[in-house]
């Protein structure tokens, strides 16, 4: 069954006035304070362009109607504990930078049908967060050069946590809930990266062209969202059965409905099948840190070696896993990305040649990696008192940089939810997705915003 998903309300921006002088003066005033870009933050301001925005989305579903008025309050209060996603982007000579943002806002919107849409640092009163609301939901949007999941998870459970506070329930500060009486700590403004960039070699990144999803593409900006409501128990008792944790399964699942999408093209030539899937650093190297702190894993199949049975390519995810994801490969791989910021010549090119050169090596290579993007935030917790009001989670990845869908993973409780968001009219990777679930024997519940037959 297909259920609306989104609102039919198409963008639109705030026009609230405020006294432009007196902002850009507290502004000055604070001008001193300033925030280098993270080592993965770097990246995403130089390739943003009107089709792709490097913006995520988390939302929370509570159990009552939001109160838009009230959430506005909470919002007030809750951002200025988040010293850098109150920031605004700025283009130095050498380097894009974040310095306080003290302009009214941002302001708390109804939801748009489309998530996702490309932030104009110069729009919203140059912040780089959305925050939208639309029946029992508070969503979150945030662009990348602020941080990963990690700290918008932070964001949003922290507001929600202040939003129900203001409806006269006692909710205790723990785990991603911040205490907003006490002081940022300094690690959760650091740039983690070079603090752990220490290995002695730097291991090379995988750079062979993968299969690429053809299909048709969607008008600007419309991005298709197909989410998948499942039981964490039922996934992980068939994940077990495979040999497999949830991740590992799932991994395996979009490998294989990947390969099937490709031997229903024309292909003269089979390419290996590779997904980009983000590690959360902080697992193995501490941080306290609220900005970016992940790295990238490529698990693959590689189809000119022979067909792969759906166990024989949940046993080569299996063994990737393991291989590499562990704090010495993660290490070197920090290393690798690290190198550019310890290259003196480098630190001293003018920004305009770096940002035509991050551009150039992404689009011919880098962009060219992956065949789809897979991320898992895990299961959630939430402190004890809190978890009353809430019904689930939803984290998506935004616009593609090229065609391709990206799936995103998060549970709660017994609910663990699948969010496919794709700008292409065809959603056969999905349904090949979704069905290899059903056919292992778990009950899956979708929604869209689509308009197109799922079936």
């Amino acid at each position: 069954m297909t259920q609306n998903k989104f609102p039919n309300k198409q963008n639109s921006q705030n026009n609230s006035p405020f006294n432009k002088q007196s902002a850009r003066q507290s502004v000055r005033n604070k001008k001193d304070v300033w925030y280098k870009l993270d080592l993965s933050a770097i990246v995403y301001p130089t390739l943003q362009r009107r089709d792709f925005s490097s913006v995520y989305r988390l939302s929370v579903v509570l159990k009552e109607e939001i109160d838009p008025a009230l959430l506005q309050k909470a919002l007030d209060k809750t951002l200025p504990r988040f010293p850098t996603y109150k920031v605004a982007i700025r283009k130095g000579l050498f380097w894009r930078y974040l310095e306080p943002n003290n302009r009214p806002g941002p302001y708390v919107r109804e939801d748009i049908k489309n998530p996702c849409m490309p932030m104009h640092f110069k729009g919203n009163n140059r912040y780089l967060i959305r925050v939208y609301y639309y029946g029992r939901r508070i969503a979150l949007e945030a662009h990348h050069c602020l941080g990963d999941g990690t700290g918008g998870m932070c964001l949003l459970q922290t507001l929600t946590a202040v939003y129900l506070g203001m409806q006269g329930h006692t909710i205790s500060p723990s785990g991603f809930v911040l205490d907003l009486e006490e002081a940022p700590n300094p690690g959760e403004l650091e740039d983690a990266y070079m603090r752990y960039a220490t290995a002695k070699v730097k291991p090379p990144r995988p750079a062979e062209k993968t299969y690429r999803v053809r299909g048709t593409k969607e008008p600007f900006y419309t991005l298709n969202i197909i989410d998948g409501i499942l039981s964490v128990q039922e996934v992980m008792a068939v994940a077990k059965r495979y040999g497999a944790t949830i991740t590992e399964y799932l991994n395996a699942v979009l490998l294989y409905a990947l390969l099937l999408k490709q031997n229903e093209e024309f292909h003269l030539k089979l390419r290996p099948v590779r997904i980009a899937m983000p590690v959360n650093l902080r697992r193995f190297f501490p941080s306290k840190t609220l900005r970016n702190f992940i790295t990238m894993v490529y698990p693959s199949i590689d189809p000119r070696l022979g067909e792969y049975s759906f166990e024989e390519i949940v046993t080569q995810v299996h063994n990737f896993m393991r291989y590499y994801i562990n704090d010495k490969f993660l290490c070197g791989d920090i290393t690798t990305n690290a190198a550019t910021q310890h290259n003196l010549l480098i630190r001293v090119v003018p920004l305009f040649i770096k940002d035509l050169v991050v551009k150039t090596f992404y689009t011919r290579v880098q962009d060219k990696n992956s065949s789809a993007g897979l991320t898992n935030m895990g299961a959630l917790q939430v402190p004890e008192d809190m978890k009353p009001y809430i019904e689930r989670f939803d984290i998506y990845m935004g616009q593609p940089f090229s065609s391709r869908t990206n799936c995103a993973i998060i549970s709660f409780e017994d609910i663990l939810t699948i969010n496919f968001a794709s700008s292409i009219i065809e959603a056969d990777v999905e349904r090949h997705f979704f069905r290899k679930l059903v056919q292992d024997g778990i009950h899956v519940k979708i929604e869209s915003n689509r308009t197109h037959d799922l079936s």
